[in-house]
């Protein structure tokens, strides 16, 4: 399950997941369905109302707790809290975000979600704007009932028309909410405060729980005028202040420079279970810089309150300043044990020189990570081997038990190899590793038609085989500038090109490009987010996750194991044989990780004395002000 439905494109990752969708239902093709369906029948063999969802296990907390176990639910309001944001915004429709505009940090804020995940289980949701869910026995429908309180910040109830106009909406114009919510056929109103959610395949027990997962959108505001007695337009950007039913509203915005957000008076969930020692600061402040490195200097000069510091280079030498010295500034690690994920250097598959896996594999032969991780890195990372790295879902050694079981009914349609050879890395590090994979590379790359004339490789077309190496971060441009020096070596020619975010979304969309670095983030329970990862219908959609292009039988095969997996047994099996057919075929250079979110504050704050289990920092959410603590470092909030 994505608990975000697109990382890259929402607020970093809080409009969900990533994020982790194609066919339109119209309203009479909704009606249609809603007879054809009988629906009286389906909610008689529904289960009984629900306070939560869990996916495969029971819900740790009953129906009557009163707050989760790892918040502080005394834990004081008010102060600043002042967040960094790369690039900048020019848009708060999230309907939009990745398709059009830069989407404003921090929306999540202003916007509820029909339920909320628990931080300290695996894929447990409880409700938020829902009081309770309804599962059909078969899976084949759910029914949320809205809350009686749920308001919106002007005042007017949360309704069922609101839930579905929002799912319409962002199915209808969201490639990536399209596909995601595919196979939800219809939503209906079918009570006073009652939804009904109708899918195509029964059986599949991740979608009740993820149609809970979109913002709910007024459609008062949305389907009425702005201030400027204009109407408003649900498919274009807007730059007018969302009106929501979150903890938080817009209080200013400076596009395309800054936003700040102040907790709601008297807002309607403060007292909901799921809400307590959450989101205790008065103001949140989100700044936005060009680039990594004017973020950091912000950081140090004490612009903005924290950083979640991702280069290893910066962790290792940037942070010998002053206030550091002084304890004014607390460097922090906090174990990541939420996800797993993907990082790697990817290849466009609709280039037709990287249609052969000889070429693919060539890349990663020259692809030096250990002198890399020793000279760039400063020795901080390891090497990923998995598409579900740091998780039990990561496949290893050879498949055995009901894996292998999986393997062999796809027959010829995975290669041999993937009984017999486990996937590696190659390994370089010394001179003598270098040559002997360089060779490696070379034979695989004359294999493969693409020889070398006068000291160029070509295509087997007779061109010269040229390449560019994209990125949006101009940190990231020394890593490139690593891996050149040995792709030219073997020939191909290569430019290192790096753009500004906006035209790198723009060119993702489009999937213009050769060579990138793309992130595949993955949750402890993986579903129907694999389709818009992998899946063949999502590899031309412009703007899927799909980024490489994959179109692969074997693997949509096994993407729907995982789906329909009965229990957890099954879809770890399932889950390590789509590893390994990912892994066996290339389609990646895979990069480096390490399983801790490395942060640096502003020591003005202060959090519960255990922090949730999956949750990582769990800043700024359940962390609050701490007057003392910012009357010592002085500045700040």
């Amino acid at each position: 399950m994505q608990q975000s439905v697109n990382a890259r494109l929402c607020d970093v990752v809080s409009v969900i997941g990533t994020t982790r969708m194609m066919k339109k239902t119209s309203r009479i093709f909704s009606l249609l369905l809603f007879c054809a369906l009988g629906l009286g029948s389906l909610n008689s063999q529904a289960q009984e109302w629900q306070h939560a969802l869990s996916l495969l296990e029971k819900p740790r907390y009953g129906a009557d707790f009163k707050h989760f176990d790892y918040v502080n639910p005394k834990a004081p309001v008010g102060g600043l809290v002042r967040m960094g944001a790369q690039g900048s915004f020019d848009n708060f429709n999230p309907v939009v975000s990745g398709i059009k505009g830069q989407l404003a940090a921090g929306l999540s804020l202003v916007y509820e979600t029909l339920t909320v995940p628990s931080q300290d289980e695996v894929m447990t949701s409880y409700g938020l704007l829902a009081e309770a869910m309804r599962v059909a026995t078969d899976f084949s429908s759910v029914t949320y009932r809205l809350r009686k309180e749920a308001r919106w910040h002007d005042g007017l109830p949360v309704t069922p028309e609101d839930v579905i106009f929002s799912f319409n909406a962002f199915k209808t114009n969201s490639p990536q909410y399209a596909f995601y919510y595919a196979h939800v056929r219809a939503a209906e109103k079918t009570g006073e405060r009652d939804i009904t959610f109708y899918f195509d395949e029964p059986g599949n027990r991740e979608l009740p729980q993820i149609v809970g997962q979109f913002m709910i959108l007024p459609k008062h505001i949305w389907t009425g005028n702005g201030p400027d007695g204009k109407a408003r337009d649900i498919t274009q950007t807007t730059l007018l202040p969302p009106v929501g039913s979150g903890p938080y509203q817009l209080k200013q915005a400076d596009p395309p420079h800054t936003t700040i957000y102040e907790r709601v008076p008297n807002y309607w969930g403060a007292a909901l279970p799921v809400r307590i020692g959450h989101n205790q600061f008065q103001q949140q402040r989100f700044d936005y810089f060009r680039d990594t490195t004017v973020l950091l200097e912000a950081f140090k000069g004490d612009q903005i309150d924290v950083r979640f510091e991702n280069s290893a280079k910066n962790w290792a030498t940037a942070y010998d300043f002053p206030a550091l010295k002084d304890g004014k500034v607390i460097r922090e690690e906090f174990p990541q044990r939420a996800s797993g994920r993907m990082q790697a250097f990817v290849f466009n598959l609709r280039r037709e020189h990287f249609q052969d896996q000889r070429v693919r594999r060539a890349f990663n032969l020259a692809f030096d990570f250990e002198e890399m991780n020793k000279t760039v890195f400063y020795g901080q990372y390891t090497r990923i081997k998995s598409f579900f790295e740091g998780t039990d879902l990561a496949s290893s050694d050879l498949p055995k038990g009901l894996e292998k079981e999986l393997l062999e009914k796809l027959g010829d349609k995975v290669p041999p190899s993937i009984f017999t050879t486990p996937y590696t890395n190659p390994v370089n590090g010394s001179p003598d590793a270098v040559r002997t994979n360089l060779r490696e590379a070379d034979r695989l790359l004359k294999e493969a038609g693409f020889i070398v004339k006068d000291n160029k490789r070509m295509t087997p077309a007779g061109q010269p085989f040229k390449i560019e190496l994209l990125a949006y971060d101009s940190s990231f441009e020394r890593i490139l500038l690593f891996l050149k020096p040995s792709l030219e070596r073997l020939g191909i020619g290569v430019v290192v090109k790096v753009v500004d975010a906006s035209q790198y979304e723009n060119r993702m969309r489009d999937f213009d490009f050769d060579v990138t670095t793309d992130l595949w983030p993955q949750s402890l329970s993986p579903g129907n987010e694999q389709r818009e990862y992998w899946g063949s219908k999502s590899a031309d959609r412009a703007g899927s996750r799909n980024s490489a292009g994959i179109k692969n039988s074997a693997i949509d095969t096994l993407i729907e194991m995982i789906v329909m997996a009965k229990n957890r047994e099954e879809q770890i099996a399932a889950t390590h044989a789509l590893d390994r057919v990912l892994l066996m075929h290339d389609y990646v250079v895979p990069q480096w990780t390490y399983n801790y979110e490395r942060t640096a504050r502003w020591d003005r704050f202060d959090r519960p004395e255990k922090l949730p289990l999956y949750g990582a920092s769990a800043f700024p959410t359940l962390w609050w002000y701490d007057a003392d603590r910012a009357a010592r470092t002085k500045k700040g909030g």
